[in-house]
Parts: structure tokens; sequence; C-alpha cells
């Protein structure tokens, strides 16, 4: 497969490429079309060596210019993972696994205002779905990129009473919540839940934001379960309308 791309580079009068380019042009050609989704893991160097019968060196740079292309990462313990393709100009989902919220996270700053225990209220249990009465442990602030100066959303973590103590690692801790949890407790999260509705920026919320008030936004919740079907934490991230893309993609299962 390499060598005839490198044929057909030479026939259209231009030198052929490096074999790590041209293993690279395959691979992202791969990842585009489908054959590896977002979330899961490119085959080890080991068996694309022998697939593609190239040096581990070859296999490296190949990989290399799909990291600086921001189609993978390479991830200790667990090895070349496929992530979610990034814009500059919005924040741009695409989610195809509890990997890829990892993935989002880990990829922005997440500055914390405010840490405290809540009891959920009628207008908070309308909005949150969680049951009035109960205390949970809120974290509210803005998560930024480096792409886009302003926050791009606010996040609120709703994180259920059992697992609270995960509080006091937060103020030294950038990315998601919810792998601590799994951490410290020995829990799993098995499902998220997540629901998408629109809303207006409330005046309280747009100077944070630094957009006008009533500007229209979309309010993304997501419910983490674990195994026990227990929420383990609830987020709501807001997002004004203009920096906030959720890319999805389908494909027909054969029955």
């Amino acid at each position: 497969m390499l060598k005839s791309a490198a044929v057909e580079s030479g026939a259209a009068g231009g030198k052929p490429s490096p074999l790590y380019v041209q293993l690279a042009g395959v691979l992202k050609d791969e990842i585009l079309s489908g054959v590896y989704l977002v979330g899961s893991l490119l085959p080890t160097e080991d068996r694309l060596c022998e697939r593609f019968s190239v040096s581990r060196y070859t296999v490296r740079e190949a990989l290399r210019i799909l990291r600086e292309g921001g189609l993978v990462e390479s991830r200790q313990g667990a090895g070349t993972v496929v992530i979610p393709l990034r814009s500059t100009e919005s924040d741009i989902q695409q989610v195809m696994s509890i990997n890829d919220l990892v993935a989002f996270a880990e990829g922005t700053r997440f500055v914390i205002e405010s840490i405290k225990t809540v009891v959920i209220d009628a207008r908070l249990a309308a909005r949150t779905g969680l049951a009035a009465g109960e205390e949970w442990l809120e974290v509210r602030g803005y998560r930024h990129s480096e792409k886009i100066d302003s926050p791009f959303c606010l996040t609120e973590y709703y994180i259920n009473r059992a697992f609270a103590a995960v509080g006091r690692l937060l103020p030294r801790h950038n990315g998601p919540i919810f792998p601590l949890i799994e951490d410290m407790f020995g829990q799993s999260v098995a499902e998220v839940q997540q629901q998408i509705s629109a809303t207006l920026v409330s005046p309280a919320l747009a100077e944070g934001l630094n957009v006008a008030p009533a500007t229209a936004a979309l309010e993304v919740r997501r419910a983490y379960k674990t195994a026990d079907d227990v929420i383990a934490q609830l987020t709501i991230n807001t997002h004004p309308a203009s920096r906030f893309q959720h890319s999805m993609t389908m494909r027909r299962v054969k029955v």
C-alpha cells in the first residue's frame, strides 16, 4: 500500500514522500473515514510495523504527525487514542464515548469560582433532575480554551454526597472530575446520559461569559451513573451558542 503511494507521487513529477509521511496519510484517511472511531485505540506499534512492513522509526514518526495534526494522542498505559477534532473558532465536541469526555476536558482549563455543599431546592431539582432535599457538593467555574479569549462555558458540577471527599483534590486538579471519583472510591462510571436544551444567558452569567444578556445559549446536562445506576456526578455546561458546536456520527447497524 505504501509502495504504490510512492509510485503515484513520483508519477506526478514530484519526489516520493518519505514512508512515515505515507503511513501517516493512510492512517489519517482511515481515521477520517471511520475505520478508527473517536475514543478507540490505534493498533500497537508492533502491529503497524507488521501490517505495513516498515520499521518502528517509521511508525513512530507517522504517529507523531498524527499527534501534531490533532487526530490522536498518546496516553500512558493505554496507547494511541483517536481524539475529537477541534476548531479554532468554537468549542466543537465530537462525542462518541465516555473516553471522549475525558479527552475534551483534558484539553481545556477549568477555573473554579466556588465549592460548597448545597441542598437541592425545588428550582434546582427542576433544573437538574435531582431529588429535592438531598445534599450535593456544588462546584462552579468557567472552562477556558487556549484558542478562545473568553471562557466558552459555565460549568456546574453536582457531586453525590457519598463522593464529596473528592472536593479536597479539586483546587489542584484541572481535568475531568469523574475519573477522580472512580480512583478514590473504586467506582466505575458505566453510563452518561446527556440532554441538550436551548436557553438564554442571564444578566449575571453574561458578565462571566463576556456576552450580552439574553444571548442564545445551549445548556448541556450530563448525568454520570455507576454500574449500580447511582448518579455519581451531574454536570451542567452553559455555552453561548456562538461558541458551541456538537458533532456526532451515526452509522447504520446491520441486523
